[in-house]
């Protein structure tokens, strides 16, 4: 696993957004909800402050800007947080570039895609991926960068 620098003294988490994301809080908001992306996103880089990482956050629509930011991360973050949308049932090369990376992930869904329609109910990133956290919401993303944290801390415990 790469050792993650620090930025400003603290280590850095970067949170991930796949497609469709930034249409949170309008979308389908029976299965995704009214909480936007810029909400999410406020929310995480608060809670990352108190606790004391520094949160990048981005999205796109499009799978080779995930990829890249995903190989910027390789040798700098901590840990990932990741919601690959769409993309966590068909893309070989996300998963590929998780693996590449040697950042720690964790996988984020606002919805349980477990109880979806069953092209859902695989996720190609599961088994490279740290855990999932699935059906709770945004409150999924606050607890998956808890998680990033202690990964974060344990990591710099070990070394």
């Amino acid at each position: 696993m790469s050792k993650p620098s620090k930025k400003g003294g603290q280590p850095q988490v970067v949170v991930l957004h796949g497609p469709n994301l930034n249409l949170l809080g309008t979308r389908e908001p029976e299965v995704y909800g009214r909480t936007t992306l810029a909400e999410i996103d406020a929310d995480l880089r608060r809670r990352g402050g108190e606790l004391g990482v520094k949160v990048e956050c981005f999205q796109s629509n499009l799978e080779g800007a995930l990829i890249d930011r995903i190989h910027e991360a390789r040798g700098k973050a901590g840990a990932l947080i990741i919601n690959a949308a769409g993309y966590t049932h068909t893309s070989v090369v996300l998963r590929d570039a998780i693996v590449a990376s040697e950042v720690p992930a964790i996988e984020v869904h606002l919805s349980n895609i477990h109880a979806r329609e069953a092209f859902r109910h695989v996720s190609l990133l599961a088994p490279v991926v740290v855990g999932q956290i699935v059906g709770l919401g945004p409150m999924g993303y606050g607890l998956a960068l808890e998680a990033a944290v202690k990964l974060i801390r344990k990591g710099a415990e070990s070394r």
